[in-house]
């Protein structure tokens, strides 16, 4: 059990039976009346977001979140396979659970897998990825002002922007959390 009062960012705790993570929390005296904690949190199945004021003995469970470092398999056109390393256990994941780290996933690839009560809810791609890029306009000459940006595809499908002087089959590092690119791979 959790103390309203020991709220801090990134705590989880269950609210009718949901987990939740604290986004914000401000504990509150006004100078008549009872203490309370102003606290943001957003549901992790769902990512619904609420603002609600809690009296600091208020009790709630502790969510327990499980993480796991799997890698990705193979899609068979509905579902996204994930095999933990230790157990060869595959897990099958639907689309809307996996859509936001797929633009940077390939097949073979490690991802982070985040579980409650044994279902996977969210899976992250690594924070940093080097991917070819496969389509991009060629660099005009003498185009060369500052930050001149230009769409180019990566082997996953993801479209990011790219400085001017990239080109085809490239390798370069991209920030998976923000879509940004970050240098020529090394």
């Amino acid at each position: 059990m959790i103390y309203a009062s020991d709220f801090r960012k990134g705590i989880t705790f269950e609210i009718n039976g949901e987990p939740h993570v604290v986004l914000d929390f401000q504990h509150v005296k006004p100078g008549k009346g009872a203490a309370f904690v102003r606290t943001k949190y957003r549901n992790i199945l769902t990512g619904a977001t609420r603002e609600e004021a809690f009296n600091p003995n208020d009790k709630f469970p502790k969510a327990h979140i499980e993480t796991k470092v799997m890698q990705y398999l193979y899609n068979d056109g509905e579902l996204y396979y994930f095999m933990d390393q230790e157990t060869y256990e595959q897990v099958p994941l639907m689309e809307e659970q996996v859509e936001d780290a797929m633009r940077f996933l390939r097949e073979n690839d490690e991802a982070t897998i985040k579980f409650y009560k044994g279902n996977a809810f969210l899976v992250e791609a690594p924070n940093f990825v080097n991917l070819k890029v496969i389509e991009t306009e060629p660099g005009v000459k003498g185009d060369t002002a500052t930050n001149v940006t230009k769409a180019a595809t990566v082997e996953t499908g993801a479209v990011i922007q790219v400085p001017i002087f990239i080109e085809e089959g490239e390798i370069v590092q991209i920030d998976t959390r923000s879509g940004e690119y970050l240098g020529r791979a090394k």
